[in-house]
C-alpha cells in the first residue's frame, strides 16, 4: 500500500520546534538555532520534565522471579504451553543457570532451555543473546521414530540477587531488562515451538534476515500490555501494583519523538544500502560524501561537514550487518530518495512485521480471553512453526490473511491517529 507521509515528516519538523520552544522557555540562548549536541541534551530535559519516571523507583516493581512467572504465564495464555523448571536434569556450567522443560497441553515434553539470567563480569560478556544448543531434527532421533527434541539457551546481564534483595529489573531506556527478556525469549520460542524436524530449517535456522526479529520483536509488545504488566509489576517487598499513573507514563514516553528516532533508523539503512549496492571506491565522491548526501535528505538537521560517524558504524563494518542494517526498522522503495522518504513505504521488515502481528491481537480485543487464544494458536503454528521452511512473507500472509502494513507500527509509535476502542 501507499501512503502519504508529508504529516509524519512534519511531526519530525515538529519535534525540533517543541525543543526549541521548551529550551527557550529554560532560558537556553541557543534555543533559536540547536546544534546537534544541543538536540540530545534538550531532548532528555524535556522527556524527563514530561514524564519523570525514575528508574530506581521502578526497579522494586519488576523482581526477575515475578517477570519471569508472567512471561511463562503470557506463553501458557498465548501458545498453550507449560514451562516447568527441570533443574538436574541436565548439567549446567553455573550455579545459578537454570535449566526449564516445555511441555505441549497434553503434558509431553517438546523442547528444554537453559537460562543463565545473571551478570558475571570476570566470564561473561555483555548484553543478552539467544542460541541453539541442538535444533530439531527426525534425522538425529535416538530411537528412528520421535525426532530429538530442541533445546535452547538464552543468556542475560541480570544484577544477581543480594541477601534478601532479589534482583530488580530495569524497565525504560535502551538498557531496558524487561524488554529484552521479553525479546529473547521470543528467539527461544521460535526454536523451540518449531514443527520443521529438518535440522537446517528448524527454528531459528534459515530464516531470512529480515524476518528473524519478528517473534522477539513481538513479544517486546506485550511489556506494554496493560494486564501482563501490572501481572509482573508488584512491588517485591509490599505487593503493590504498579500505581496507574505510572503505567500511563511509561505509555506515553514509548512514543516520545518516535519519529525522529525512526529517521534517524532510516538515515542510516539508506546509507548502508547505498554504500553497500552503488559506491564507487576511488570514485567521485568519499564514503563521508556519501553520508552527507544521504543525511541532507533523511534528517530534518543534516550533519556537520566534518560529521564522521561512519567511522564508528560498526554495525555495517564489523557487526555483520553489511547492506542489512534495514532490518532493524524497514525498507522503503522508490524511484529517489525523496520519494523513498516521504512518500511510498512499501516493503516492510522486522518491526512493521511484529507490529502488525501484534495488531491481529489488537484487532481481537485483547480481553477476550479466548480470541486471543486463538490468535496465539494461530501465531504458533505459522510464524513459531515454519522455521526456515516457508518464505517469510508467505508464512505473514499465512498467519495475518493480507501482506503485511505499516499502519501499526505508526500508530505505535504514535505516528498515526489512534482510533478509540468502544
Amino acid at each position: 500500500m501507499e501512503r502519504d507521509f508529508s504529516i509524519q515528516f512534519f511531526l519530525l519538523l515538529a519535534d525540533v520546534e517543541e525543543l526549541k520552544s521548551y529550551s527557550k522557555s529554560q532560558g537556553a540562548s541557543e534555543a533559536d538555532s540547536l546544534s546537534h549536541w544541543d538536540i540530545s541534551f534538550w531532548s532528555e530535559r524535556l522527556r524527563e520534565s514530561k514524564y519523570d519516571i525514575n528508574e530506581e523507583e521502578l526497579r522494586p516493581y519488576f523482581s526477575f522471579s515475578k517477570v519471569m512467572d508472567g512471561l511463562f504465564n503470557l506463553a501458557k495464555i498465548l501458545f498453550g504451553i507449560d514451562i516447568e523448571p527441570a533443574d538436574g536434569l541436565a548439567p549446567v556450567w553455573n550455579k545459578d543457570v537454570r535449566f526449564y522443560c516445555v511441555k505441549d497441553s497434553s503434558g509431553s515434553p517438546i523442547a528444554y532451555f537453559y537460562f543463565d539470567p545473571y551478570s558475571r563480569p570476570s566470564e561473561k560478556r555483555e548484553g543478552a543473546w539467544m542460541d541453539e544448543v541442538v535444533s530439531l531434527s527426525r534425522v538425529l532421533s535416538r530411537n528412528g521414530t520421535t525426532a530429538r527434541l530442541p533445546v535452547a539457551h538464552m543468556v542475560c546481564n541480570q544484577t544477581p540477587p543480594v541477601g534478601d534483595k532479589p534482583s530488580l529489573m530495569t524497565f525504560r531506556e535502551i538498557s531496558s531488562q524487561v524488554e529484552t527478556v521479553f525479546h529473547e525469549f521470543g528467539h527461544a520460542l521460535q526454536h523451540m515451538l518449531t514443527k520443521q524436524d529438518e535440522g537446517l530449517v528448524a527454528g531459528i535456522r534459515g530464516v531470512e534476515w529480515d524476518a528473524v526479529e519478528l517473534p522477539s520483536q513481538f513479544m517486546e509488545n506485550w511489556c506494554y500490555h496493560r494486564d501482563t504488566l501490572m501481572s509482573i509489576a508488584k512491588h517485591y517487598q509490599t505487593g503493590e501494583s504498579l500505581p496507574e499513573e505510572v503505567y500511563l507514563k511509561l505509555l506515553a514516553a514509548r512514543t516520545f519523538h518516535a519519529g525522529s528516532l525512526s529517521l534517524y533508523q532510516i538515515r542510516f539503512a539508506c546509507l548502508d544500502l547505498e554504500l553497500h549496492t552503488k559506491y564507487i571506491p576511488d570514485g567521485s565522491e568519499s564514503v563521508y560524501d556519501v553520508d552527507q548526501r544521504v543525511s541532507r535528505i533523511t534528517q530534518v538537521i543534516p550533519p556537520l561537514p566534518e560529521d564522521r560517524f561512519l567511522s564508528g558504524f560498526n554495525h555495517i563494518f564489523a557487526g555483520g550487518y553489511a547492506a542489512g542494517y534495514y532490518s532493524y526498522k524497514m525498507f522503503v522503495a522508490g524511484t529517489s530518495y525523496n520519494d523513498l522518504i516521504i512518500t511510498n513505504l512499501r516493503k516492510i521488515w522486522a518491526e512493521v512485521l511484529s507490529a502488525d502481528a501484534f495488531s491481529a491481537f489488537e484487532d481481537a480485543v485483547l480481553e477476550d480471553s479466548k480470541a486471543v487464544k486463538e490468535i496465539g494458536h494461530k501465531f504458533r503454528e505459522t510464524v513459531l512453526a515454519l522455521g526456515g521452511g516457508k518464505a517469510p512473507l508467505e508464512v505473514f500472509v499465512e498467519f495475518r490473511g493480507r501482506e503485511p502494513s505499516p499502519e501499526a507500527l505508526l500508530r505505535h509509535n504514535g505516528l498515526l491517529p489512534v482510533t478509540a476502542c468502544t
